[in-house]
């Protein structure tokens, strides 16, 4: 063989490759990118602004942290054929199932809610009232779910998970110092010393890129778009390429808002858009575009998360797949969680800052046992048999939730007793 029928023959192979990837990309790339939620763009804004460039080295970790975790539920899900919650009720028995359950439940409905919250504030800076955009996401989701068919959905999500690297040109344009980021982003270090502000900080850019509802919404995902063992490189690579994806977009915030606001006190990504205004224009309107489209792309995952669970454990029907009249509980819990979320932000006095509050605690309570369920359900050699964990793979896991405990801790030592780390 000739060296130009080699090289035609290796890329056919190549577009080959490129064309499956393709078609089984989705899941690892949807879930991770819809982390960067409403409240994940607060926290890396309020990360910048607080800290300018000096964390850029610990988000840049999370990287692998977020892989590791998130990879087991594609060998999960393409080996069981099972979802998450489904896979603990049947390990662990009833008590674990429902303790699970239930959190999940409350969870992901309080974390909708911020997502209403960050969506409705995102829009009212362009003039949109909040409750026409909450009607309109909630017509907007309806279409997109009710296509009958996952493929088309997938699709449609992917669209708007492009759309959140908007971060990207507009931290070019407020022209940061390179040399500014080198030095004071990729060195790890701790500004300001050990104390609760910065153990905060640490545990809420951990709890941005690693959720429970994560776990859940990627083994259902795997599990309705029909993944199988085969397919589990491929369902890796993907969840590899996201985990990126979304520490990058975590970063470009970080440095625009380093950049512009360090020093300036950020309660919420809309006031960080808004004050990006002021100085920039375009940036603050890109900010405020990301906003919307992360609270939309985490409102569409995180209400699937919880529809399929409940279709899990009662044994309804709960795929994407199906009409309406096929699978009737499955899209009416979907609908129900959604609208109740969104009539919450159109309470006059409703407490959004609190609920933010405690999405954040219970999420961090939650997080440390979700992994250990993961854990041990992937050690499960009889129903994983050569997708079991391997030693080193338990030993990265381990250190992960010890890390996340340990940080759970230390800030709640800081806060009783403000004086130990200072």
């Amino acid at each position: 063989m000739n060296p130009l029928s080699r090289l035609y023959y290796s890329f056919h192979k190549m577009w080959k490759s490129v064309q499956l990837y393709l078609i089984l990309a989705g899941p690892g790339i949807v879930v991770m990118v819809a982390d960067n939620d409403a409240g994940g763009i607060t926290t890396y804004a309020a990360t910048g602004a607080k800290y300018g460039f000096n964390l850029i080295w610990f988000l840049l970790i999370l990287i692998p942290v977020a892989y590791y975790v998130q990879e087991m539920t594609v060998r999960l899900g393409a080996v069981t054929k099972r979802g998450h919650a489904e896979a603990i009720f049947d390990a662990f028995g009833a008590f674990w199932g429902w303790f699970s359950l239930i959190d999940l439940m409350i969870v992901d409905w309080l974390t909708l809610v911020t997502e209403f919250v960050g969506m409705t504030a995102a829009l009212h800076i362009f003039g949109v009232p909040p409750w026409l955009t909450i009607v309109a996401v909630c017509v907007l989701m309806g279409i997109i779910v009710l296509n009958g068919r996952y493929w088309t959905w997938e699709k449609i999500t992917l669209l708007f998970c492009a759309l959140n690297l908007i971060y990207i040109p507009g931290a070019f344009m407020v022209n940061p110092s390179v040399h500014d980021i080198l030095r004071n982003g990729l060195i790890p270090n701790f500004p300001g010393g050990f104390n609760g502000m910065l153990f905060f900080y640490l545990m809420a850019n951990i709890g941005t890129t690693i959720a429970p509802w994560m776990l859940f919404f990627q083994q259902s995902a795997v599990v309705d778009k029909g993944m199988l063992e085969k397919d589990i490189p491929w369902g890796k690579f993907d969840t590899f390429l996201g985990s990126i994806l979304t520490v990058v977009v975590a970063v470009f915030i970080v440095i625009v808002t380093g950049t512009v606001l360090h020093g300036v006190d950020i309660d919420s990504a809309s006031q960080a858009a808004e004050s990006l205004m002021k100085t920039n224009h375009w940036v603050g309107a890109f900010m405020a575009i990301g906003l919307f489209d992360a609270g939309l792309l985490g409102a569409i995952c995180i209400s699937l998360a919880s529809s399929w669970a409940f279709g899990e454990i009662f044994g309804w029907a709960h795929s994407l797949n199906t009409k309406i009249k096929e699978a009737p509980w499955f899209y009416a819990s979907y609908f129900f969680t959604l609208i109740t979320a969104g009539l919450v932000v159109l309470i006059p006095g409703a407490p959004l800052v609190l609920i933010t509050l405690f999405v954040q605690v219970v999420a961090v309570t939650l997080l440390p046992s979700a992994l250990v369920f993961l854990i041990l359900l992937l050690n499960d050699k009889a129903t994983m048999g050569e997708y079991c964990n391997t030693p080193s793979q338990n030993i990265i896991a381990g250190v992960i939730v010890v890390v996340i405990v340990v940080l759970s801790t230390l800030y709640g030592v800081s806060t009783l007793f403000p004086t130990m780390f200072q």
